[in-house]
């Protein structure tokens, strides 16, 4: 992976992560090295003004363009914008009084820009728990009826909105529609519901297919889970306990969440994250309740046919993650292991998306 901030690994990869992005209308290469180029390494608050300075720049463009009655140019401009300020608003802490602001207009600006694609998502909202989970529907153009789904959580960081640039283009093009969501302890579920994480990852996971079944043109038979980061361990839960899903597509292995987090110091820049998602005072707490997060006793479980796409070089979830996942598995089983002399090694492919493609490409085969 490219460091732009040769001694911070978590600047460099967030940078990293927007410059993918960038191929699929999440960002544009120079006003990410700008913006980067104003924060200071391991400074925060830098980090927050830098990328809220591309938002708002974007945001301005955006603006503009719609006021002229050009609404390319303003749909462009607001989802890079959405995404920039989704970054801005990435590391401040849970009670900063800018987080949920800067979320909302991250979402807003992302609303504004991809309802005026030629084909726009659709806003959801899932009954849960007394509650919702919100997110969105999106289907291939010319789509017919019975269209394959693939149902899909982010990770420990991410937004519905985030999913849009890389995973639904991929999708897309291969005939898959998507449904992608804010689960528990994500976005909208955590920012606005304050909703908690869980480890039972299967029970939103069901609740969204049984959503979908009744609610979206979808065939029932042809229903997928797909989640990345530590929503490698979400879909696997999801899927061991959910024998309905078709396939099962894990994108970032993790084996258990409490091991990769049993020897990271309190002060790790995700920690306060952690401990927002886990609704814990502090680390101690948040490991405790991280013990639960594990594979072991639960990956012989899953039924349908997985997929396991995995970085040699993931400094956040080691590649042995994927290799003891791989290993449990009873059903059939496939793995990518991007080596680590490549770009895409890095976690989740954040450094090059393209490899993630034989995942993709084995699910337009089995669906």
């Amino acid at each position: 992976m490219w460091h732009f901030y040769p001694d911070h690994y978590m600047f460099s990869y967030q940078l990293n992560r927007i410059l993918t992005q960038s191929h699929f209308g999440g960002g544009e290469f120079n006003e990410c090295i700008e913006a980067a180029s104003k924060i200071t390494p391991g400074d925060f608050e830098s980090f927050n003004k830098g990328w809220a300075f591309a938002g708002n720049q974007a945001l301005q463009m955006a603006e503009e363009a719609t006021a002229k009655g050009y609404s390319i140019t303003a749909r462009q401009a607001y989802l890079r914008a959405s995404n920039y300020l989704r970054t801005s608003e990435f590391f401040l802490k849970p009670d900063d009084p800018r987080k949920v602001p800067g979320y909302l207009k991250a979402t807003e600006a992302f609303q504004k820009g991809a309802y005026q694609l030629p084909n726009p998502p659709r806003f959801v909202s899932i009954p849960f728990e007394g509650s919702e989970i919100t997110g969105y529907f999106l289907q291939p153009a010319n789509a017919k009826e019975n269209q394959p789904l693939m149902i899909m959580f982010g990770g420990l960081d991410s937004t519905a909105e985030e999913l849009y640039f890389g995973p639904w283009q991929k999708m897309q093009e291969r005939g898959i529609s998507l449904l992608m969501l804010d689960g528990p302890g994500q976005g909208a579920s955590l920012r606005l519901r304050h909703m908690l994480t869980r480890y039972d990852y299967e029970v939103p996971a069901t609740a969204a297919f049984d959503w979908a079944v009744a609610n979206l043109p979808v065939d029932p038979k042809r229903i997928g889970i797909i989640a990345v980061s530590m929503g490698g361990y979400m879909a696997a839960r999801a899927a061991a306990f959910e024998k309905r899903f078709k396939v099962c597509c894990i994108w970032g292995a993790v084996w258990s969440y409490y091991d990769i987090w049993k020897n990271r110091p309190d002060n790790h820049p995700l920690a306060s994250i952690m401990m927002h998602i886990t609704g814990s005072a502090n680390m101690t707490e948040a490991r405790e309740k991280l013990k639960n997060f594990t594979l072991e006793g639960v990956a012989d479980k899953i039924s349908m046919p997985a997929f396991i796409s995995h970085g040699e070089d993931d400094k956040q979830n080691f590649v042995e993650n994927a290799y003891k996942l791989y290993d449990a598995l009873q059903c059939e089983k496939h793995i990518n292991i991007v080596p680590k002399e490549s770009t895409g090694s890095s976690h989740c492919h954040i450094d090059n998306f393209n490899k993630i493609n034989p995942m993709f490409d084995w699910l337009q085969t089995v669906l």
